[in-house]
């Protein structure tokens, strides 16, 4: 794992958008397309927004969701589809992008995810980390032995309140407690992963996920076990790390 160190969040979203477009640039090089995974919260604006500025031939990319709650309509300001199709997919032209539609029986879609994803072998994941240290929505202790790509989850009580101290819902009782999420493992599979974490609340994760063993209540611990980890922080969640 590489750590990166901006001090400020814009700093950190367009280092973090410039390594990862650097990746998708060299699969398009090497193959002639890339696949990649989005994932969404307040962690990614700023990387997102540097990201859609890079000079990529999106034409020739195919983009998988990260994860999405059961239950939440497209109109929800808190469904993750509405924010990749206003902040991302809207913003470049993207050959393809496959949602996670948490409105449908959630056995089916995931049946039709992993029978998507299978296809492709994904390049580059922007990814962030969870107050809890979660990946995805794969909350502790988070499963570290499926392989299927996509799974359903129970959401604890740290990550909806997380949600809710976003702003993305008006009280945290409304915060769904089922989600359709990619596994650990799916994420693990990536040529490369760009984990960027902003903010002062994440910096006790930061540490965990850095500093500790790996260990499924930690579910961002595992990400040290991966080849080819880039971690972009800022002053404020790197601030209790020992090294810097």
């Amino acid at each position: 794992m590489e750590i990166f160190i901006r001090k400020t969040k814009e700093e950190l979203g367009k280092a973090a958008a410039a390594k990862g477009a650097g990746a998708i640039r060299e699969a398009l090089n090497k193959r002639g397309s890339a696949s990649i995974i989005v994932a969404t919260g307040a962690s990614q604006f700023e990387m997102l927004s540097a990201l859609i500025k890079e000079k990529i031939d999106w034409s020739r990319v195919t983009a998988f969701h990260l994860d999405e709650y059961i239950g939440i309509p497209l109109t929800h300001p808190a469904s993750f589809r509405k924010y990749l199709k206003e902040r991302f997919v809207d913003q470049v032209p993207i050959k393809v992008f496959h949602y996670i539609n948490g409105e449908v029986d959630p056995a089916t879609e995931i049946g039709r995810l992993n029978g998507l994803i299978t296809q492709h072998d994904i390049d580059v994941a922007f990814i962030g980390i969870g107050e809890n240290g979660h990946l995805a929505f794969n909350d502790p202790p988070a499963d570290f032995e499926t392989t299927a790509p996509y799974i359903e989850v129970e959401l604890d009580s740290d990550c909806r309140r997380q949600q809710y101290n976003e702003g993305w819902f008006p009280s945290v009782e409304e915060v769904p407690h089922r989600a359709i999420s990619m596994s650990v493992n799916q994420i693990l599979k990536s040529g490369s992963i760009i984990c960027t974490v902003p903010d002062q609340r994440k910096a006790d994760a930061v540490k965990r996920t850095t500093e500790n063993e790996v260990t499924p209540d930690v579910p961002a611990s595992v990400l040290k076990q991966h080849k080819s980890v880039f971690l972009y922080l800022d002053r404020e969640s790197s601030s209790t790390l020992l090294r810097l």
